[in-house]
């Protein structure tokens, strides 16, 4: 059975809208802390729903024990939704860290890296090798 894409989004906006509220409200454990909530992604059938979330701020070492709270909260949050959202089914909850932004301000650094080195060799100057991150063994 395929669901409807545009009801489907339109559920995944109302839960990510609905989460936010949640989160902020009702999640007492403090491993969770401020938490913001990138994307929601469901299944065709609105089974599951895959939550894309930050740690707010400067929380990045404390990714796992955030995600290990919002899994203890699931249930919680997953009868939270079905009473405002007035769902026959909810969807059952899972958390993932997005590791989107991490991978853009990489990708970003490289093309710096990489304008740098065009400009330099343009204008006769030595060109100094990029940090990549990658290493090699010799």
């Amino acid at each position: 059975m395929s669901g409807n894409p545009a009801r489907t989004a339109r559920i995944g906006a109302q839960l990510q809208r609905t989460l936010v509220a949640l989160l902020r409200r009702g999640v007492k454990d403090p491993r969770v802390g401020n938490v913001t909530v990138t994307a929601v992604r469901l299944a065709a059938d609105l089974s599951t729903a895959t939550i894309f979330v930050l740690p707010f701020a400067d929380r990045g070492g404390d990714a796992p024990a955030m995600l290990a709270g919002l899994e203890s909260a699931a249930g919680f949050l997953r009868g939270q939704l079905a009473r405002e959202l007035k769902l026959r089914h909810t969807p059952r909850l899972h958390f993932k860290l997005d590791e989107q932004l991490e991978r853009a301000h990489h990708l970003s650094e490289l093309i710096d890296a990489a304008v740098a080195g065009d400009a330099s060799r343009a204008s006769g100057q030595p060109q100094q090798e990029p940090d990549t991150g990658a290493h090699t063994a010799k």
